[in-house]
């Protein structure tokens, strides 16, 4: 592999569970040889000296979401951030790049020689004929399907490895999780297709949706609460324009269960991101209904989603993406969840304007509705009056009169 990587090289890794972590170890380990290289990668899930700088400019690390292991990494200046939204990552890496060099996880080679990039797709299987690649065959990596393969013809080398992968457990909902997810559920029709991520609210909202029937799944993230969907048949896909009776998504990430339930299961596909996560793509279907989680909202309906009191904390990801889908979609909802509060009911997560510094990461003109605890704001084709004021409506109790007086001033209501 280390043949492969001259100077100034660089390295395109998956997210998640696609990150080789035996090639990683290599590469450190042969840091003093290398010069220049860069490391390209969306979410890293496990830490290393080099992302602290111990490996100098010799090995550098370029985030595009910032995870639990980059975040403090890129405040203390060893890692770089580019803004981007997920669905543009393969441009974004095919203009920034030179001859890369992509360094995946994937499973074994079936009998006709294709190994599967298993849990994921990403911007990764869209490099697949298009650039270099060197592969690390996890045993335990399960097999899956869809625009995730890559024959053995394809690769410069392979090696074979052994290590569990990393497990997300979903967190045992709130009382706000769980009034968030009745809200939510149901406004959701049977037959829609559906976004959503990966947490308690989310988890919590899927769960709601046990009743519902012939939903479809077309999503960035696979998770355990959508496997519960398909295995009761809640989830099959026969209403969907595109992919019909696939479950779709560009990666998985969840528990052990999860990874054994993919393995083989022709009923879920992975596909590139720029696919999936394409707003004209999402917008062919009927009845799209886009789940994401903020921080922040503003009372003119804008979403603070990746920085916290003004620092970046995480990236856009596929969240603009979605939204601007499901606006496009014929009967599409967008949906934008948050508890109310933080620092036990001290804080306002719906405020006058955001702090300085925080990103906006979907804009007032594309936001649809805003779910707390304590209920829905529609705000689409709204006034700003309105909107100040539905958005009052479901704040926290104890901060609406000092929500309404800041409106006030502002002159919005």
């Amino acid at each position: 592999m280390l043949d492969n990587i001259a100077a100034g090289a660089d390295i395109i890794v998956p997210i998640a569970n696609g990150e080789p972590v035996t090639l990683l170890d290599s590469i450190e380990q042969h840091e003093e040889s290398l010069a220049g290289v860069r490391v390209h990668q969306m979410h890293a899930l496990h830490d290393r000296p080099y992302l602290h700088g111990a490996c100098g400019d010799r090995l550098r690390h370029v985030s595009y979401f910032l995870s639990d292991v980059t975040r403090p990494c890129f405040r203390a200046g060893t890692v770089d951030l580019v803004p981007n939204n997920f669905s543009e990552m393969r441009a974004i890496l095919r203009d920034s790049t030179s001859d890369p060099l992509v360094l995946a996880s994937a499973s074994p080679p079936d009998r006709h020689g294709y190994f599967s990039l298993g849990l994921n797709a990403d911007y990764v299987a869209s490099f697949i004929g298009r650039a270099r690649f060197f592969l690390e065959a996890n045993m335990q990596m399960p097999r899956t399907f869809g625009r995730n393969q890559i024959h053995i013809s394809q690769v410069v080398g392979w090696c074979e490895a052994d290590y569990p992968l990393a497990i997300v457990t979903p967190p045992p909902p709130t009382e706000a999780d769980l009034r968030i997810a009745q809200l939510v559920a149901e406004r959701i029709s049977d037959r829609s297709t559906i976004q959503v991520g990966i947490g308690a609210i989310p988890n919590a909202i899927l769960s709601a949706l046990t009743t519902h029937r012939d939903l479809g799944i077309h999503t960035e993230l696979i998770s355990d609460g959508v496997m519960d969907l398909v295995e009761a048949g809640v989830v099959n896909g026969v209403a969907k324009e595109l992919n019909r009776t696939k479950t779709v998504g560009t990666f998985a990430l969840g528990t052990q269960r999860l990874y054994k339930f993919l393995h083989e299961n022709t009923a879920f596909e992975l596909w590139p991101v720029r696919y999936v996560n394409d707003p004209r793509v999402i917008a062919q279907e009927t009845d799209f209904v886009s789940i994401n989680s903020t921080i922040a909202v503003d009372l003119i309906g804008q979403c603070a989603s990746e920085t916290v009191a003004g620092s970046y904390y995480s990236s856009s990801g596929g969240q603009a993406d979605f939204a601007r889908g499901a606006m496009y979609s014929p009967g599409g909802q967008g949906f934008v969840v948050l508890h109310s509060t933080t620092k036990n009911a001290a804080i306002s997560k719906i405020v006058p304007q955001l702090a300085a510094g925080d990103v906006v990461t979907t804009l007032k003109n594309t936001v649809d509705k805003v779910v707390t605890e304590w209920g829905v704001a529609e705000l689409r084709g709204r006034s700003i009056r309105a909107r100040a004021g539905a958005l009052i409506a479901i704040a926290h109790p104890a901060h609406r009169e000092s929500l309404a007086a800041a409106a006030r001033r502002l002159g919005y209501i």
